[in-house]
């Protein structure tokens, strides 16, 4: 028979299934999105991958309280450079990018 510590702990494990589930979800529409918006400035993303760096709770504008989260990433434009790259969302929404200084495709001398 389980006791109130068990069922306890039975939530929370549940609760941590869910919250992981949910920011696999929010990852993937960060790294979908993030490959759109490099693409569209003729950018690379190298790697394939946006790492999870801070989440925080914030309010959205609607006023109700979302998981903040800024995922870091590395792109280049000319093939041989790395740049960092960042990209912030509020509850499955892109919220905004910021790119490092970099060189523009169309400035490479060949």
């Amino acid at each position: 028979m389980l006791d109130l510590f068990d069922v306890t702990a039975l939530f929370g494990f549940f609760a941590l299934l869910a919250y992981f589930w949910r920011a696999q979800g929010t990852r993937e529409i960060a790294l979908r999105a993030t490959r759109k918006h490099l693409e569209l400035q003729q950018l690379a993303l190298l790697d394939d991958h946006v790492a999870l760096r801070a989440i925080w709770f914030k309010r959205s504008s609607k006023g109700e309280f979302s998981l903040w989260r800024r995922y870091i990433f590395e792109f280049t434009a000319t093939g041989h450079e790395r740049y960092k790259g960042c990209v912030i969302t509020l509850g499955n929404k892109i919220e905004s990018y910021e790119l490092e200084p970099h060189r523009f495709p169309n400035d490479i001398i060949h």
